[in-house]
């Protein structure tokens, strides 16, 4: 049978219950101002037989607006990130202060100036100003994003550390609050719980995490994994923290997951994270550099390296001052390959270099260079595998979704280049000491737009003339006259090792019978028309080295004679890459015998042919866009209004990111708080109630007193 509580018991219950509910009140109110603190709530039951039992105080906590603030706070980190990194690279690009095309159209325009007179040296000298000035802008810019990216590596290691110490603490947390709960089944360890809720927060500020409740359905620990579902933390306290690492680039961070079970007598491992996955201001950091820094860098880089290469090309197609070949004005950078950190012996070493000329294959691409046989002979040769790949090291598809890729067999050798895709070549130094799965990183523009420089600062050298000149035979009878004059290849090598040789000697001169490639003719020095729709080519020695029937125009004859030539062009000439090296077109009809010499442009001076070339490279479309066959080629001022543009369209959409994701922020936050916070006002009422009950549970005590004095009075 159970028996009713005397008033005495009753009194008591409810002052002990009064009494705290005005703590957990009094608590809740002197906490307000604590970050991550969670409004409490003490709750009772009635006993039985009468009064109250003992209270238990919990978090006020609704998980669901909890959940939906974690996922906001790691959107408003990630876009935060993001907006505030790509917003500087912005705000560089676009000022005037740096712009290329200002720079680039100053250097052209003094080419033009000059070009009124060619013997000009204060013309000439200022065209070197000039190069100088544009060359300081594309360095200070290359200089701007290395920069840029070293100050991303620190960021991403800083918040490594950060997010490894908030990891370590919520594991540990996780096993202080079971073994709190453990010790007692009144009341949850608020504190440790509040300080796991806070961590958990700032940690969903790095990295997109989901978070849910241990197996065993309770609040004894809590699993913590990220979006991509990668554990973090273990309900058992056991965790696991980021490691920063760059294969085989070791300046581009990349990052793992390495556990940490010694403790739990397991064995540790390494997982991969996809760093576009990550969410929250480390997936921001790292979406930056991928989608936006890099791309920058590279085709600056690229920008870079094809007005160079299209300013050394056009000059050395031309005479100098000092009635020599022209030579490159700006000076481009060799890069390394870096080895992969599997290969067979890390001191393996490749090198390359951009191929003279080589411009309209450069894209943005770095290339993977892959060992497919052993090395065989000597010097020994093997096949391998070059790989466009994008800068985050997936591959390069071209216009059919294919990857981009070429095998070749390669000579390796001190010295010895072997040309390959995207406008390079490379150097396999180390010869015989490769294996095959070798494996190297090329980054030809990555570093292009930092590292060029002027090869000259003589304004003689500046190669304003054509090496040639065409002259019409005083005696000719028809009315045909020249209308361009073309030189495509100026490289000297008289042993004709080069495959790229020309028929210029190096000594003012093209060669002539006995000099030149084939044993029987000289380099084509005269065109002699034997008929209207007729002519021969022919060499110093007025032989006669093909004749062309037939023809229809009188554009670039000596092509002509290359393709329907009859005798067929000389095998010797045909075997090298572009020999002679020079052309020329006619307009008009000529007659029988009328005649046109070719010779080297001697005393030259006012010549101005190549410097009008120069000139107008400005204009051309010379800088590839694209991976796709037809390259989508632009001029270099619009293809540095692209990189500008495509920054300026990440800053825009990141600011419209960033704004909505604060205003769900707000919301989410102002949801958690109207459930969690605490209240004043809610506070307040609850004070007076409470105080009431005290008061009330005190006069029940009271009167009990009283009735017991009463009975023993009547008692005696």
């Amino acid at each position: 049978m159970i028996r009713n509580a005397d008033l005495y018991t009753l009194a008591t219950s409810g002052l002990n219950a009064s009494s705290k509910l005005l703590a957990t009140t009094s608590n809740n109110i002197a906490n307000i101002n604590s970050e991550g603190y969670v409004r409490e709530r003490t709750q009772f039951t009635s006993r039985l037989n009468g009064g109250v039992d003992f209270g238990f105080t919990d978090r006020v906590l609704d998980v669901f607006a909890q959940n939906q603030l974690r996922r906001d706070t790691s959107l408003v980190g990630q876009y935060q990130a993001f907006y505030d990194r790509v917003e500087g690279l912005d705000n560089t690009l676009a000022s005037e202060a740096n712009s290329i095309s200002s720079a680039m159209t100053k250097f052209f325009e003094s080419i033009q100036t000059a070009s009124d007179d060619p013997t000009s040296m204060p013309s000439r000298d200022a065209i070197i100003g000039q190069a100088q000035g544009m060359l300081n802008r594309i360095n200070q810019l290359g200089d701007y994003m290395k920069a840029k990216e070293i100050e991303v590596e620190q960021h991403i290691e800083a918040s490594v550390s950060k997010a490894n110490s908030l990891i370590k603490q919520i594991g540990e947390l996780n096993e202080a609050i079971q073994v709190a709960q453990g010790n007692s089944v009144v009341d949850t360890p608020t504190k440790l719980l509040n300080q796991r809720d806070l961590a958990i927060l700032e940690l969903s500020e790095l990295v997109a995490i989901d978070v849910r409740q241990s197996s065993n359905n309770n609040d004894n620990g809590l699993v913590v994994n990220l979006k991509s579902g990668e554990s973090l933390v273990l309900a058992d306290g056991a965790f696991n923290v980021f490691t920063v690492g760059g294969e085989p680039d070791y300046t581009n961070r990349q990052l793992q997951l390495s556990t940490d079970f010694q403790k739990f007598n397991k064995a540790d491992t390494k997982i991969n994270i996809v760093e576009q996955d990550l969410g929250g201001a480390l997936g921001g950091v790292f979406k930056y550099r991928e989608q936006v820094l890099e791309p920058a860098e590279r085709n600056l880089g690229k920008l870079a390296t094809v007005l160079a290469d299209t300013v050394n090309t056009q000059n050395r197609q031309g005479m100098d001052l000092d009635q020599q070949l022209g030579q490159n004005i700006f000076s481009i950078s060799d890069f390394r390959g870096i080895n992969y950190p599997d290969n067979s012996d890390l001191s393996l070493s490749i090198k390359g270099r951009i191929i003279p000329g080589g411009s309209s294959e450069i894209t943005n691409n770095d290339y993977r260079i892959t060992v497919l046989t052993a090395p065989a002979g000597a010097p020994a040769t093997f096949d391998v595998q070059v790989a466009a790949i994008k800068n985050d090291g997936t591959p390069q598809l071209d216009e059919n979704n294919n990857p981009i890729t070429q095998t070749l067999t390669v000579t390796a050798a001190q010295g010895q280049y072997n040309a390959t895709i995207g406008g390079i070549e490379l150097e396999f130094a180390s010869g015989a000491s490769y294996a095959v799965g070798d494996e190297f990183l090329v980054q030809p523009t990555r570093l292009a737009a930092a590292n060029l420089n002027l090869a000259t600062t003589r304004g003689e050298d500046l190669a304003f003339a054509k090496p040639i000149r065409i002259d019409a035979n005083i005696d000719n009878l028809g009315d045909a006259s020249l209308i361009a004059t073309k030189v495509t290849n100026t490289n000297v090598d008289n042993t004709f090792a080069n495959p790229n040789a020309s028929a210029f000697n190096g000594n003012a001169g093209i060669h002539a019978p006995g000099t030149s490639p084939s044993p029987i003719f000289g380099a084509p020095v005269s065109v002699r028309f034997t008929a209207t729709d007729e002519y021969q080519v022919l060499d110093s020695n007025d032989n006669v080295i093909t004749t062309v029937s037939g023809v229809a125009d009188l554009n670039n004859l000596i092509e002509q004679a290359k393709a329907t030539g009859v005798p067929a062009w000389p095998a010797e000439f045909a075997a090298l890459s572009d020999y002679p090296g020079y052309d020329f077109s006619l307009q008009g009809i000529p007659q029988t015998n009328d005649e046109f010499s070719i010779s080297f442009n001697q005393n030259g001076f006012n010549d101005n042919r190549n410097a009008l070339e120069l000139a107008s490279l400005q204009q051309q479309s010379l800088v590839r866009q694209s991976n796709s066959s037809l390259g989508n080629p632009v001029n270099y001022n619009e293809s540095f209004a692209t990189i500008v543009g495509q920054v300026g369209a990440a800053t825009s959409s990141a600011k419209i990111d960033l704004e909505a994701a604060n205003v769900m922020k707000t919301q989410s936050s102002e949801w958690f708080e109207s459930s969690s916070g605490v209240s004043l006002d809610e506070e307040a009422a609850n004070l007076i109630q409470f105080q009431q009950s005290y008061a009330a549970a005190a006069r029940i005590l009271s009167s009990a007193q009283e009735m017991f004095q009463t009975i023993l009075q009547v008692a005696r």
